[in-house]
């Protein structure tokens, strides 16, 4: 069954949602505030996160951050906040989609299947392969000389994202915010930390890396 992580702190919405979604055969966990959001995500690993922005602890986008720290699960936000500032705040965070209370449970369920199906790992290129190393986004595995290459959640994080997008720069700022959270932006000396510890793990000369490319001052580039 699907999973689905609820954090509100309004326990008619939390009954509603859960009685709505429980009908559908989704496996559904409840929060009522950020720091038991964070524990119960990190101890129940949800597929799905539907998250209020107002919690009575901390706001959403925090819960957000923490999240994005380590999973990649679709995050749908509700919130009572309309504001142009509030929805970009939270969509740069790393949240998925957003929809605005009150809103109708059809639309919710909508947004819910698509954020899902959008999760799905990609069947069009689920193996990249590379002179030195092969890649399995499906089953989150590196192989070099028919030996798996063990990563940390960060470093596979910082993998799939360039490798993504062949052949493409992936800018600085996107690859903080979306692995270490909004805080981190300027942080880049943490991506320079990990794309070193990846080139030792995977590249034949890691002063002279042939994949994972440095554009300086600007991002990083994965040549297959």
């Amino acid at each position: 069954m699907t999973r689905v992580l609820i954090v509100d702190d309004d326990p008619e919405l939390l009954r509603a949602l859960s009685i709505n979604l429980r009908a559908r055969r989704y496996d559904v966990v409840l929060a009522t505030d950020g720091a038991s959001a964070l524990r119960q995500a990190s101890s129940t690993l949800p597929d799905l996160v539907i998250l209020d922005l107002g919690l009575p602890d901390m706001n959403g986008t925090e819960v957000i951050a923490g999240l994005r720290g380590w999973s990649r699960a679709p995050i749908v936000v509700l919130s009572a906040r309309e504001g142009q500032a509030d929805k970009v705040g939270a969509l740069d965070a790393g949240a998925d989609d957003y929809l605005t209370k009150p809103f109708g449970m059809d639309e919710l369920l909508a947004r819910v299947r698509a954020a899902l199906r959008r999760a799905r790992p990609s069947q069009d290129v689920p193996v990249i392969v590379t002179p030195h190393f092969t890649i399995d986004l499906a089953a989150r595995r590196v192989l070099r000389n028919d030996q798996e290459v063990r990563l940390t959640p960060t470093e596979w994080h910082l993998l799939e994202m360039l490798v993504r997008h062949p052949g493409k720069l992936v800018g600085r700022r996107q690859l903080l915010t979306e692995i270490w959270g909004p805080t981190a932006a300027n942080e880049t000396n943490y991506l320079r930390v990990y794309i070193a510890q990846l080139r030792r793990k995977l590249e034949p000369s890691p002063s002279k890396p042939q994949h994972l490319i440095t554009e300086p001052g600007i991002g990083y580039r994965f040549e297959p």
